[in-house]
């Protein structure tokens, strides 16, 4: 716990539970923090973890169940740091929250969904449990050959490569990337875990390896430049695998898209439809990409784009993150995450919810059907969207 107590970090947990400002500026009840918003209790929220914190650090409470559940149950959204009004180390807080879970999983005391997350990771190369043999059958019919040498390579990420709603997107990205001629190929059954959630669930030995292995593949083949699918997988490549080495440029698909659509090469129809886009936080918070999917949006003739209350900077998460896609420790009940997102969306009155990200798109896609709001809600990937309205 070295890293937790040393002076700066604790002044910081210290801090962070004796203030409790980022609740405030809005509605209590309406704090932007969605394992607060699903459980309701104070311990859920920043603050409240960080006594939590702080009496564990201090010997007062022991590690327990409980408290690895409350740890975990925090979705890595980022919304309490850009809440934060102490600017010297609101940047920190993600941190103690992230190093707190690598103390967990080194005393190897994380929750069973926890555990069995990784296990399936070190023992089939994916959440899924599915052979890897399997990982690049999306890309049947998309037009996108094996990477060789492309001046692009996409990755498509364990969720696009095995997630039917993944897929989905998978697919209609990289249909898109071919019709528009962007010199770009595919892993397949090569490409491997990219280990954004193995990282912030407190896995560093693991995430380590998957990134060392990525990144020497990466380097054999001559990889200069990606897309990615995943706003997860961008994060790892973007920002934490430079750490370790890495030389290359990271792009997410709607970077690549709206600069097309901004040299004209790529048109599009009319399109008589009301949109609502949902920032994911990966793409958003975490790397500051909020223009180009609403710039592609915005060129669609006859399009209404309008924004949810919450958006950009203060976007609501769907609840995915922090590895909460797998793990469901934040559940599906009605205060969930994905619901109450769901139900923003459709006060807009909208009737397609735009995303950006296939955590996104699923958590959406189960909260649309948890809703019973199928008939007045359609999610759809910006990719999805832009095949509908492309000009022949």
């Amino acid at each position: 716990m070295a890293y937790l107590r040393n002076l700066e970090h604790g002044d910081i947990v210290h801090r962070c539970f004796r203030c409790g400002y980022c609740k405030f500026p809005v509605d209590y009840s309406d704090f932007n923090c969605p394992s607060y918003k699903a459980f309701g209790w104070d311990t859920f929220a920043p603050g409240g973890r960080m006594w939590l914190i702080r009496a564990w650090l201090s010997g007062e409470i022991e590690t327990s169940p409980r408290f690895s559940e409350i740890m975990y149950s925090c979705v890595a959204c980022d919304n309490c740091k850009n809440q934060c009004v102490f600017e010297k180390f609101r940047d920190f807080l993600p941190d103690v929250f992230q190093e707190t879970k690598v103390e967990l999983v080194n005393d190897g005391l994380v929750p069973p969904a926890v555990r069995d997350y990784f296990k399936a990771i070190m023992t089939s190369g994916n959440p899924y449990k599915l052979p890897q043999a399997r990982r690049g059958d999306w890309t049947s019919g998309t037009g996108l050959q094996k990477y060789s040498a492309q001046e692009y390579l996409f990755y498509a990420g364990c969720v696009g490569s095995y997630d039917e709603v993944g897929q989905k997107m998978a697919k209609s990205v990289a249909s898109m990337l071919d019709k528009a001629g962007v010199s770009a190929g595919v892993l397949g059954e090569e490409e491997t875990c990219d280990g954004n959630e193995v990282r912030i669930l407190g896995e560093m030995g693991l995430f380590n390896e998957l990134a060392q292995a990525n990144i020497e593949k990466f380097k054999t083949k001559g990889v200069k430049k990606i897309i990615t699918l995943d706003p997860h997988a961008l994060n790892a490549f973007r920002n934490d695998y430079p750490k370790l080495g890495a030389r290359f440029q990271v792009f997410h698909y709607t970077e690549i898209f709206a600069s097309l659509v901004k040299k004209k090469k790529i048109k599009f129809k009319k399109y008589p439809a009301k949109i609502t886009y949902h920032d994911p936080c990966y793409l958003g918070r975490h790397n500051q990409i909020y223009k180009p999917p609403r710039e592609i949006l915005n060129a669609i003739p006859c399009v209404e784009l309008i924004e949810m209350r919450r958006h950009g900077l203060n976007a609501f998460c769907c609840g995915g993150g922090g590895g909460n896609f797998f793990t469901d420790i934040l559940g599906t009940g009605e205060d969930s995450a994905g619901r109450v997102r769901v139900r923003e969306a459709l006060q807009t009155g909208a009737n397609i919810i735009a995303v950006a990200c296939p955590i996104c798109a699923k958590m959406l896609t189960d909260a649309v059907k948890m809703e019973n709001l199928e008939d007045k809600l359609e999610v759809l990937g910006i990719a999805e969207i832009m095949a509908r309205t492309q000009k022949k």
